[in-house]
Order: structure tokens, then C-alpha cells, then sequence
């Protein structure tokens, strides 16, 4: 058995999956789980603009979509199907009874076969365990559509494949220079036609009387005619440039995935890079996700479903406090509304529009002394 380094034994054969890759699967668990924890909010349209109401529906979407999963669970699973497993495509099932959602099932990719219809460019069916169902009443979440067939999405298996399998041959290799016991530092050049050299045991004994110290550091005594001794360098992972092919690799994942570098732990966290991440691709992934929940479960024209990214924005105590602050000196925000953004509960007199000027009413602006002149 050869318990050396070959590139046979480095060589990494077969298919790699996506999700076996981990570096893909870091930079789509951290979208999943950003997406899961934001909340959802269900906002109807108004003449004073648009705001955000509370009722059963809301409830059912955002808290208690399915019975068996937390909202954020349901929420992760959706598109980590969309990413990852679906490649590009995530179905969700809804359920109701008597004209009432009960429901939104989240369907296993592996259960899930989209197959084009009569007219392959533009109706499909959504097979579910070799069942047939009709698009229009399920919901299709769509990553990255298809060029052919636009109504399907393609995920990013084709842009992310071969770096995986670059990935997976650099683990490899690392971990087969690692196991490897073919490391000497030194060579020692013997006579080897001599009798006692010419077998293994002579070699260990040569080994044991002459190379071998009793104490750390001790100087080798040996026959100048019959040794030779030289110091050599091993290959290493630093000679191979492991280290920096890994990180432009990472970086690639990051960069078609849509993260930051360092959540794949290149490079060091940059807030304002966090806060464009969120801006781009998290948001962009939830209006794809909040469209098809609005256009599939709200039948009301007035009213859509929206996500909550503000609240995954890198914002500090200061900022928040400055900012809102400022709002609420100027009239634009009342009191509570700053403390919501704190994280703190609502006060009894907080909701009311101030202004800086003595913090008065905003309807008694006006009422200041220093505006009304006497004559």
C-alpha cells in the first residue's frame, strides 16, 4: 500500500454537487437565514400612502404559515430550494379550506418535475410525486430564469460547478499532504553495497546507533567516509500556492452567489459591503418571493406583501438614536416610533408629532409667541 502523495490518489473523481460544497452552502445558508428572520409585512394602499395592516391573513403568512414549521424554518426551506436544491426553482403548495388559506407547504425539490406543456415556451405543469397540478394554483418562486424556458428558473449550478469541483480538489490535495509521512528534512546518503546497510534492519540500526540522541539538540557522531547528510525542503501547500488559488475561488463563490467575501472567511468585515449585500442581493431575492406570494394569495388590488430589510441593515445605537432622534425633533416621527427602532416598548404622551421648539403639539407650531406680534 502506498501511503505517499500520487496524483492518482489527489485526483477527485465523479460529479461534485452544490450542496456538498461547503463554501456554497455557507454563502446560501446566510441568504436563507437572513430571508427567514425578516418579517413579512402585508401593506394595503391608501390616500395617505401605504400602511402595513394586521389581520388573520397577515397572521398566516408571516407567523403561522404551516403547522409544522416556524415561520423561519418555512421561510429557509423556500429558498434554500430556490438557490440550491431546486436549482433555481422552489414550489410551495397552498392549502385552504372553504375560500380560508390553512396553510403553505413548502415541496421537496426531489419531489418536483417541471414539465413543459403543448406550447413548451410558455405553459408548463408542476408534477409533484408523478401527479400533474396546474401552475396557477401553486406557488413557483423563480431564481434566475432559464434562456430557453423562461418560466423556469436555472439556479446557479452552471456558473458555480466547476468552481466546486475546484474546491473539492484543493481540499483533497490539502488533506493528502497532510496524511502524507513522506515529509523528510534530511537525507542521508550511505554506502550501500556495504553489508549492514544492504537490508531494513541494517538501515534501522544504522539509524538507531548513529542518528538517534538521548537528549533534544545533541550533535550526531558519524563515520566521515561511509555518511553523507543533507538538508532538504519538502514540498509544501505554500509551494503550491494552495492557499491563494482557494481564495480566489472563494471569492468567485461570493461573487456569484452574492455575498460578501468575508462570510466565506476571506478578507475582514466591511459594514458598508454588508449593508450593500442586504440592498442587492437579499432584497432582490425577496421582491422575487413577495410578487409571487402577492400575485398567487392577495386577491385585493389594494393590498401586497413586503419584506422588512431595514431591520438587517448594520445600523448602531448611535446612528439609530441621531437619525430618528433628528426625525423626531422635526415632526416626522412621534416618540414611539423612535423607541420601536431602539427595541423599547411604547409610553403612555409618546405618540404624539413634536417639534424642537419647546417640544410642543405639531398642530400649535403655529402658536408660538415669538410668531404672534402684538398690533
Amino acid at each position: 500500500m502506498d501511503d505517499g502523495i500520487s496524483g492518482a490518489s489527489l485526483c477527485v473523481p465523479g460529479y461534485t454537487s452544490l450542496d456538498q460544497n461547503p463554501e456554497i452552502m455557507t454563502a446560501c445558508r446566510k441568504i436563507s437565514e437572513l430571508i427567514g428572520s425578516m418579517t413579512i409585512h402585508l401593506m394595503a394602499n391608501t390616500e395617505k400612502g401605504d400602511i402595513r395592516v394586521v389581520n388573520e391573513l397577515s397572521r398566516a403568512i408571516d407567523i403561522n404559515p404551516i403547522g409544522t414549521m416556524t415561520r423561519s424554518h418555512w421561510m429557509e426551506a423556500i429558498v434554500m430550494n430556490l438557490l440550491l436544491y431546486g436549482e433555481g426553482n422552489s414550489i410551495v403548495w397552498p392549502h385552504t379550506w372553504s375560500g380560508n388559506l390553512v396553510s403553505l407547504e413548502p415541496i421537496a425539490a426531489s419531489r418536483v418535475t417541471l414539465m413543459p406543456g403543448e406550447n413548451m415556451y410558455r405553459d408548463y405543469k408542476i408534477q409533484i410525486d408523478g401527479v400533474n397540478h396546474d401552475p396557477s394554483n401553486m406557488l413557483h418562486f423563480v431564481h434566475n430564469p432559464d434562456k430557453t424556458f423562461l418560466w423556469k428558473g436555472r439556479g446557479l449550478r452552471v456558473s458555480l460547478q466547476e468552481i466546486a469541483q475546484n474546491l473539492k480538489q484543493a481540499a483533497a490535495t490539502e488533506k493528502g499532504f497532510m496524511e502524507s509521512k513522506w515529509k523528510p528534512s534530511l537525507i542521508v546518503k550511505v554506502d550501500a553495497m556495504a553489508k549492514e546497510f544492504a537490508d531494513r534492519a541494517g538501515r534501522e540500526k544504522l539509524r538507531a546507533d548513529y542518528l538517534e540522541t538521548g537528549e533534544a539538540g545533541a550533535p550526531w557522531i558519524i563515520p566521515a567516509q561511509q555518511f553523507e547528510v543533507e538538508q532538504v525542503k519538502p514540498l509544501s501547500l505554500s509551494d503550491l500556492a494552495l492557499s491563494d488559488m482557494v481564495k480566489i475561488d472563494k471569492r468567485t463563490v461570493a461573487s456569484i452567489v452574492g455575498v460578501p467575501a468575508f462570510v466565506l472567511g476571506v478578507g475582514e468585515y466591511n459594514r458598508a459591503e454588508w449593508n450593500t449585500f442586504v440592498q442587492t442581493t437579499v432584497k432582490s431575492i425577496c421582491l422575487e418571493i413577495s410578487q409571487e406570494l402577492t400575485r398567487k394569495i392577495i386577491l385585493s388590488p389594494k393590498m401586497y406583501l413586503k419584506f422588512n430589510t431595514m431591520n438587517l441593515l448594520d445600523w448602531d445605537i448611535k446612528e439609530i438614536s441621531s437619525v430618528f432622534g433628528a426625525l423626531s425633533d422635526r415632526g416626522i416621527v412621534d416618540g414611539n416610533e423612535v423607541r420601536d427602532r431602539l427595541g423599547m416598548s411604547p409610553r403612555d404622551g409618546l405618540d404624539e408629532l413634536r417639534i424642537l421648539e419647546n417640544y410642543i403639539p405639531y398642530d400649535m407650531s403655529g402658536q408660538q409667541k415669538k410668531l404672534v406680534q402684538e398690533g
